[in-house]
């Protein structure tokens, strides 16, 4: 027997089961891949497309061009600029120390705070820095760098700045309004944003465009009623005001009764829309449309107007006002200027509060509470404007005779300006109120008739008369066109009650006499030293009106004779 058939004989045999085993796993491994690959590739194709898209294609937000919003003669007021923010995928950045530190330094941020940023793999997407200056990203892109990308983006800018920062409002660092009519027109004005799908090579730059996902539409542009030389002669007078009396804020609003649009609607204090770094919640309130305030004496024309319309009065009636007060329930009624009797218009000349709560009191209630109510007191005024203020005008059935007293002459109920201008344009229009827009029209305002119209027009006279030497506003006066207003100053409201030392004064007025186009609404926040309506606001009308009938072309009715002016101590003082 040789060797090798020895060794064959000593081999050992596996047994069969054993090799079937193995066999079976094999192919049960196979099967399982092949059901994966099925399952992965059949199946459940979005995982891999994902991934497989996440490699060399991305999908990018395409910015929409905000519309821009211009005053009526089509002056840009607002208009949104290109700008470029930086982004990053963390997970393709790769960055050598020295080029941290430059992009770091460019950026205007720490080397921390930019690894902080680029530290979470699990985002896809990140901002480093929004809205920065071409120049910057000019040189961040001659960086090269790996998972470092531009992209264009839009700021909005003011070209007024604090002039009409309170009407326009602003928007945030989206371009998305957040004040103002950015945000009450944020829809037409905004526009949709678009996206489309781009391939990128290996080190992440963008290389083709794929498709248009969905395309951009542009926001639409939005002219205002607003003329912006009036708006600026506004402001400067208001800004003048509040430093001369050393006052705590101030605001005005001008409306052209022909058409129903606000010209001018200015406050102060006010701030930078385009700098907000240091803005507080006090400087953002738009004072013209949500304060509300006692409007005081200037309240009084609507009391005579509604007397007169009831038949009751003439403006030649005889008022019996002596001693120059009256009380009721414990609490006691006072004019500044006592007189015996005055008649209607003297009542609204002289300002007297007694005369006006012995109209009030011989009418309803219920009539003077549906005059108020119907003039858009206690509602707010529609005009698409955000946070605008109702007012306060409580039921006439809560009234006492003490409450419908002191309402006749601005006491116990409160307004804003935009609603007590608003109220005046009856005076202006024969008896109509006008609907007010902020959107330039070119139609007629057609308002709803609240009384007739000589009872507007002999309330308009009794007005005129007020700013006349002998009248409490005779400072309203101005040269070329014949005026009309009313005076107001109450306490103001502090802790539930009146501050003892603390005003506020008003003027709302009305020219030219013979043809009325404007109505001014002038209101000053705790004036320091003088307090009254007709030393501290009424300046400021009359500056105004005459810049506003002078811009708009309105023709003289009155002299362009200098005007005598009475001194302080001769100026008769509305009753607060």
């Amino acid at each position: 027997m040789t060797a090798g058939s020895v060794a064959a004989q000593g081999l050992v045999r596996l047994p069969v089961w054993r090799a079937r085993i193995v066999l079976a796993a094999l192919v049960a491994a196979f099967a399982a891949l092949l059901v994966r690959a099925v399952y992965l590739q059949a199946v459940k194709t979005d995982f891999l497309q994902e991934k497989g898209d996440a490699r060399y294609s991305r999908v990018l937000e395409m910015p929409a061009t905000r519309g821009r919003i211009t005053d009526r003669h089509g002056e840009a007021l607002a208009v949104s600029t290109p700008v470029k923010s930086i982004w990053a995928i963390p997970s393709d950045v790769q960055l050598k120390p020295t080029q941290r530190k430059s992009l770091a330094r460019l950026l205007g941020m720490g080397t921390r705070e930019l690894e902080r940023k680029l530290a979470e793999p699990q985002h896809d997407f990140v901002y480093l820095k929004r809205q920065l200056a071409p120049e910057t990203t000019e040189a961040i892109a001659k960086l090269a760098l790996a998972g470092i990308y531009e992209q264009r983006e839009y700021r909005r800018y003011y070209t007024a700045g604090e002039v009409t920062a309170h009407l326009l409002g602003f928007t945030d660092v989206e371009d998305d309004g957040q004040e103002g009519l950015e945000l009450a027109y944020e829809q037409s004005l905004g526009g949709r944003r678009g996206s489309r799908r781009v391939i990128k090579d290996r080190l992440g730059h963008i290389v083709e465009d794929v498709q248009s996902i969905r395309a951009a539409q542009d926001g639409v542009d939005l002219t205002l009623s607003i003329d912006s030389k009036i708006q600026s002669v506004a402001f400067a007078a208001l800004k003048a005001a509040v430093e001369r009396h050393r006052a705590k804020a101030a605001a005005l609003v001008a409306l052209d009764v022909q058409t129903g649009e606000v010209l001018a609607l200015a406050n102060v204090p006010s701030f930078n829309p385009n700098n907000r770094a240091h803005l507080t919640g006090a400087e953002l309130r738009n004072r013209v449309i949500t304060d509300l305030f006692e409007p005081g004496s200037t309240l009084k024309p609507f009391t005579i107007a509604l007397a007169l319309e009831s038949g009751k009065v003439t403006p030649q009636t005889t008022i019996a006002t002596a001693p120059g007060r009256m009380t009721l329930a414990h609490y006691t009624i006072r004019d500044v200027h006592p007189a015996a009797a005055l008649t209607v218009t003297q009542v609204l000349q002289k300002s007297s509060n007694v005369g006006a709560a012995k109209l009030a009191l011989a009418m309803p209630r219920e009539a003077l509470w549906d005059f108020y109510h119907r003039l858009g007191f206690g509602t707010a005024p529609q005009l698409g404007f955000p946070g605008a203020a109702a007012g306060r005008l409580r039921a006439y059935r809560s009234w006492r005779p003490i409450e419908q007293a002191t309402m006749a002459y601005g006491h116990g109920i409160s307004v804003s300006l935009i609603q007590l201008a608003r109220a005046y344009t009856i005076f202006a229009l024969d008896g109509e109120l006008a609907p007010l827009t902020l959107v330039k029209s070119e139609l007629a305002a057609r308002g709803e008739k609240l009384v007739s119209a000589e009872t507007a027009r002999a309330v308009r006279a009794m007005l005129e008369a007020a700013v006349q030497p002998g009248g409490t506003g005779p400072r309203a006066r101005i040269v070329g066109w014949r005026v009309a207003g009313k005076t107001g100053t109450a306490h103001k409201q502090e802790n539930g009650g009146y501050a003892a030392d603390k005003y506020i004064a008003s003027f709302v007025g009305l020219a030219p006499v013979s043809a009325p186009r404007v109505v001014i609404g002038v209101m000053i926040d705790e004036p320091a030293g003088d307090y009254y309506g007709g030393s501290v606001a009424a300046p400021v009308f009359a500056e105004v009106m005459q810049a506003t009938l002078r811009l708009l072309g309105v023709p003289h009715d009155a002299p362009l004779e200098p005007l005598e002016r009475p001194g302080a101590l001769d100026e008769p003082r509305e009753s607060t």
